[in-house]
């Protein structure tokens, strides 16, 4: 049986942080505001010279360094932005020449903040089917070039940065599907009836401008906490696994009030969260990764644990992976 097991992680940030209350010096809102309503109290902005690209190259490095490997070992990139460099070429390439990784496929995906989980996906899939045995997987953003800097209702939720993990091809036997090391069941959906909850208002074929994000944030609350809840369980199930197996659940880092929510209702113990929205904001795709790559880092992520990486984003898109380190 051949699976994708992930060999290391990475993570960027822009060096400039801005807190709640340089936000609420030109904005109609305040710390207590901002925290009481989504558990933001910071957030990393990019600044001139840093891009999505530059932004995922740093995280890749790092994820090649605490994999032990080098550019050149790496077969596959496969990125989730939905703030590219360039309308094209894609952003995944722009890494590729920066790390030289040489001419291996390289691409983005656009999911926006489930981004990442179907890039892990895409990835999986085509290190299963043998086209490739090492892949890159990046989540990266710059959504601070998309704001409405005016807007309070948006501009004091979403942060830029960057993560990644290294994923390979390996044979672990004959083995339960529920057992040994890998990513080992994914699930994607989604819902395109909802496009007016969470969009940006441009784009080169219709406005031939970049545009702004626009959210209607109560309605997107309302619809992420049933469909992350409803997606966890399902992976669960397929899995063959109990809930009170899962050592540590990644979330999508868009509210701590959802995070709570979606916890409550599948009778997660908060302990079994990592948070990271407190100090990261909204990454959208950069989220999952950046979190996953804390946790690593601090210890909270062991060989063998049981790991499970949910999402729900603008269009709706929403997903999980359930991952055995």
């Amino acid at each position: 049986m051949i699976r994708s097991l992930v060999r290391g992680a990475g993570s960027a940030l822009p060096p400039r942080i801005v807190t709640n209350d340089e936000l609420a010096a030109r904005l109609d809102t305040s710390n207590e505001w901002i925290v009481e309503r989504t558990g933001i109290h910071q957030r990393h902005i990019a600044g001139e010279g840093e891009t999505t690209a530059t932004l995922a190259t740093d995280a890749a490095r790092a994820a090649l360094a605490d994999a032990g490997l080098e550019p050149g070992d790496i077969d596959l990139i496969v990125l989730a932005t939905a703030t590219p460099d360039n309308t094209f070429p894609a952003t995944a390439t722009k890494v590729q020449a920066a790390l030289g990784c040489g001419p291996c496929a390289a691409f983005d995906v656009a999911a926006v903040c489930s981004g990442f989980l179907y890039a892990m996906s895409v990835a999986d899939g085509m290190l299963v089917s043998g086209q490739a045995r090492r892949a890159l997987v990046i989540g990266a953003e710059t959504f601070s070039r998309i704001l409405d800097w005016e807007d309070r209702t948006t501009a004091v939720l979403f942060g830029d940065g960057a993560g990644a993990i290294v994923l390979e091809a390996q044979d672990v036997g004959d083995l339960g599907r529920n057992e040994g090391p890998g990513i080992l069941t994914s699930q994607l959906h989604a819902d395109g009836k909802h496009h007016d909850l969470l969009y940006v208002d441009g784009g080169p074929s219709t406005t031939q401008t970049v545009g702004h994000l626009r959210m209607k944030g109560r309605e997107v609350f309302r619809h992420a906490v049933v469909n992350l809840a409803q997606v966890l369980g399902d992976v669960v199930a397929k899995a063959g696994v109990r809930v009170d197996e899962i050592d540590l659940v990644v979330p999508h880092q868009a509210n701590i009030r959802i995070l709570e929510a979606t916890a409550r209702k599948l009778g997660l113990p908060p302990e079994k969260l990592v948070v990271t929205v407190d100090r990261h904001a909204n990454t959208s795709a950069a989220s999952v990764p950046l979190a996953f790559a804390a946790a690593r880092a601090d210890g909270r992520v062991k060989q063998g644990d049981l790991i499970l990486f949910e999402a729900m984003g603008g269009g709706f898109t929403w997903g999980a992976s359930l991952v055995r380190l």
